[in-house]
């Protein structure tokens, strides 16, 4: 198996979407990577059994990606010592349930949580790349060029516009 620094794990299969929105923020920064199907319900033993190894294999930090119940993100900080960075879907009642899944973490089992859908999954993948920058200049020269071509952007936007 391949070394990995961050893995997105997906509740189910239907957040697909959102996991590969994550993997192409993490692979912009040319972060190793991988996507998995591991629901904390159906297959806890799973879940526990894959924490291990990806740690063995140098995984840094988790993204959980999960929705209505959303207990991934907490199953995931409960069962590893590694920052689990949570993404709630907004597959009902927009979100809000997995949200506050998400977020109410009891203490001393930590998940940063994020907007959900695909801006929380986007920058949950850039905030794994912001953690592993501390430690890596490299990582961080890559951050920085990062920033400056938002700047650039927006700069680009609002020079072109139209404003009659």
């Amino acid at each position: 198996m391949d070394n990995i620094q961050v893995s997105v794990i997906l509740g189910s299969d239907s957040d697909v979407d959102l996991g590969k929105a994550a993997i192409k923020s993490l692979k912009n920064f040319d972060i190793a990577c991988e996507l998995k199907v591991i629901s904390a319900h159906r297959s806890p033993d799973v879940l526990v059994d894959y924490l291990k190894t990806s740690k063995e294999r140098g995984c840094k930090a988790y993204i959980a990606i999960a929705g209505m119940a959303a207990h991934l993100a907490g199953a995931v900080a409960a069962h590893s010592s590694s920052p689990v960075l949570g993404v709630p879907t907004e597959h009902s009642l927009n979100g809000l349930d997995a949200i506050l899944s998400t977020l109410q973490m009891p203490a001393g089992v930590p998940v940063a949580t994020f907007a959900a859908g695909t801006a929380g999954a986007t920058n949950a993948g850039i905030f794994a790349a912001q953690m592993l920058a501390i430690q890596d200049d490299v990582m961080a020269n890559k951050m920085l060029d990062f920033k400056k071509e938002l700047r650039e952007k927006t700069i680009k936007k609002d020079q072109n516009l139209d404003r009659d």
